[in-house]
């Protein structure tokens, strides 16, 4: 899960809340965004991304419960043949976020990657690093198109004629090593 990096992308002001000012409750936010917000970043396993994040913030009078919900579109490669594809980002990420007086020993010692500490002297709540992280796991792990559509325009048919002549191979191999096996026996009968 993530961890809170303000010195990476901590000076956007549209991804800061003035939690100061808000009432104990229920708010929400939206956000969103695109390649430009993830300009800075040079490794990242998607492009073309256009996602919206929700976000309900419950203020409690020490602590914060902050619920975030990625919806939205990406390219990635697909782990088969290696072309674009355009995958559909979703998932739900919760974290407290509670106030102390010593954060940055508080955020050593947590374990759990879904608590992060702020000075109780703060007034604004920094979210970009969180929704870079968010929006990052939603990309699905597997990047595939879905087997019905396999080998349709999107798919790169050469790789996929490879992939297939490398499988039989295999097959051939793996077929003779079990007879291989078997023929161990009849020499001993």
């Amino acid at each position: 899960m993530p961890s809170f990096k303000p010195a990476v992308m901590g000076k956007r002001r549209e991804f800061e809340i003035a939690f100061v000012g808000l009432r104990p409750g229920i708010h929400e936010f939206t956000f969103e965004v695109d390649d430009k917000f993830f300009a800075e970043v040079e490794t990242r396993d998607f492009t073309n991304c256009t996602a919206s994040v929700k976000l309900q913030l419950d203020k409690k009078s020490s602590f914060m419960l902050l619920k975030f919900e990625v919806g939205g579109k990406a390219d990635v490669d697909c782990d088969r043949c290696g072309n674009k594809l355009t995958m559909d980002l979703w998932d739900e990420f919760n974290m407290v976020v509670k106030m102390v007086e010593n954060p940055e020993e508080m955020n050593q010692l947590e374990e759990d990657p879904d608590v992060f500490y702020i000075s109780k002297t703060e007034s604004h709540l920094h979210i970009s690093d969180w929704i870079f992280e968010f929006v990052s796991l939603s990309v699905p792990l597997q990047k595939m198109c879905k087997e019905e559509d396999l080998g349709g325009p999107q798919c790169n048919k050469e790789v996929l004629a490879k992939l297939n002549e490398m499988k039989v191979k295999e097959d051939a191999k793996n077929a003779n090593a079990l007879w291989k096996g078997l023929d161990k026996f009849k020499e001993e009968g």
